[in-house]
């Protein structure tokens, strides 16, 4: 059976998330909108429950959690709802492809957009985002961690200096859910993007934080329908509620959020002894991203000598990939390690995401594989490019 290291991507559904959504996919099938009868009302009340349960999980208000499809709606929304011709948004060269792509749909629009720089590390310095900003900017977007590396931007620093213009902050914080503490207050943010898949909930729901008191000097987030029709989630996202999702999104969210502390620090241990393992099987592996300021559970690494296409096709037994899910479906090198300045011998880089069913066995017999893998295709001088 393949070892599955690839929960960057996405992870298996839990048993108790699933346990939670059954009876919403089968007896309790009211839609929310049905206001008139207890079908319309026992489906309202799971969906309450849930924002509820989500809103907990990151230290905000039930108002304040709207639900959509995925993160990739979510960052849309905030940033296509918010932004106008002649306005200036600042993003960075590490985003996600739905925050890169939505900027330059924006710009071709009439959006400015700034991409920031990155450091060696992938990590945006506040004095880079200070130097960026103009009187027209009107949207700071920076993720909280970054999906192929593991990499932590300092987001309440960044937030701060976005606030001290009075200029809204928004962050992608996807892959950070359940992984890592994340209070929207302790963060500061105005606006948040997450999704359910990433941690051991159902694909096809995620959520828009919104922050409804607005810091001191910043206007309050309103972000423009992107949807016209029915008016749910408060008129500003209109169709008909993915119920079983939206109850699986808050369960996995209320699990996750309970179990944060233990699992962060058993999944690191694994992360780490997988990182021993490889280096010392693989003389010259290198370490993509910050070694302290990321994920628990996400390794980076580039192998010296070998493709990663031909790596990963000579260990079939285990699931991991060459970067971002999304990117994958597009040629090219990682524009992640692009931005960070890697040499081009690192482009092909290996990412190892690890979670909540990875055993210790399975990273052990996992390196023992790909180290394998890499002496014998070293010594067959199979070129790299």
């Amino acid at each position: 059976m393949a070892i599955y290291l690839d929960y960057n991507a996405t992870t298996p559904l839990d048993e108790r998330v699933l346990e939670a959504m059954l009876p919403y996919l089968r007896e309790r099938f009211g839609n929310p909108a049905s206001a008139a009868h207890p079908f319309g009302w026992e489906a309202t009340a799971a969906v309450d429950l849930a924002r509820e349960e989500l809103a907990a999980a990151i230290g905000a208000s039930p108002e304040e959690v709207l639900f959509t499809s995925g993160a990739t709606e979510s960052d849309n929304w905030a940033l296509k709802g918010l932004l106008r011709p002649g306005d200036h948004l600042i993003t960075a060269a590490t985003e996600h492809e739905a925050v890169l792509e939505a900027a330059r749909s924006l710009s071709r629009a009439g959006v400015r957009v700034t991409v920031l720089p990155v450091d060696g590390c992938g990590v945006v310095h506040p004095d880079v985002l200070r130097e960026g900003i103009s009187p027209e900017t009107r949207l700071v977007s920076v993720m909280l961690a970054n999906n192929e590396t593991g990499t932590l931007n300092p987001v309440r620093e960044l937030a701060e200096v976005a606030h001290e213009r009075g200029i809204p902050f928004h962050t992608d914080a996807a892959q950070a859910l359940g992984k890592v503490p994340m209070s929207v207050e302790d963060l500061g943010v105005d606006l948040m993007s997450l999704s359910a898949h990433k941690c051991y909930g159902p694909k096809g729901v995620g959520a828009l934080y919104v922050r409804r008191r607005p810091h001191s000097g910043v206007r309050r987030v309103r972000p423009s329908p992107l949807l016209d029709g029915g008016g749910q989630e408060r008129g500003l996202r209109s169709g008909t509620l993915n119920v079983p999702g939206i109850v699986g999104f808050g369960r996995a969210a209320a699990l996750a959020a309970g179990t944060l502390p233990e699992e962060a620090h058993r999944i690191s241990s694994l992360r780490d002894a997988l990182l021993r393992r490889l280096r010392s099987g693989v003389p010259g592996l290198r370490l993509n991203g910050h070694p302290d300021r990321r994920l628990p559970n996400t390794l980076n690494v580039s192998f010296p000598g070998v493709g990663v296409g031909e790596l990963l096709g000579a260990v079939p037994e285990v699931a991991a990939s060459a970067g971002s899910a999304c990117a994958s479906l597009r040629a090219g090198p990682s524009h992640v390690l692009e931005a960070m300045g890697a040499a081009r011998e690192d482009w092909a880089a290996v990412r190892f995401s690890l979670g909540r069913f990875t055993t210790r066995e399975e990273v052990e017999r996992a390196a023992e594989l790909v180290v394998e893998a890499w002496r014998t295709l070293s010594a067959s001088g199979i070129p790299r490019f």
